[in-house]
């Protein structure tokens, strides 16, 4: 599942993910965080990618309100703007990894790696 608010940035994680050759597919997206909660346990994605800067919740308030619903839920942060307080948030919540949509190539084998 991706959530991103920018549709074309939704469509280029479409693209990487499902053309990597490594059975990475997505099931659904949504582009806001309160969007991404109604639809999450219908979708029931393996792996969430959340972008941090969307209106409303934030990446990791959408991330900690969907892992107190779904604790298995393996979640992805995959945001422009990453920082210390935005790791250390992430990691308290319980994001599995961070990726900068600057290395957006590696988000494919994040993703891999988590569920593996």
């Amino acid at each position: 599942m991706i959530v991103d608010d920018q549709e074309d940035i939704r469509f280029l994680l479409r693209l990487v993910c499902e053309s990597a050759a490594n059975g990475v597919e997505v099931a659904c997206e949504a582009a806001t965080g309160v969007e991404a909660l109604q639809i999450v346990d219908v979708c029931d994605p393996r792996v969430v990618v959340l972008d941090q800067m969307m209106p409303g919740l934030s990446g990791v308030e959408t991330a900690a309100r969907m892992l107190a619903r779904r604790p298995d839920q393996i979640v992805v942060l995959c945001s422009a703007y990453l920082n210390d307080e935005i790791t250390v948030s992430a990691r308290l919540v319980g994001i599995a990894a961070l990726v900068s949509k600057d290395d957006v190539r590696d988000l494919p084998g994040v993703i891999t790696d988590l569920v593996a």
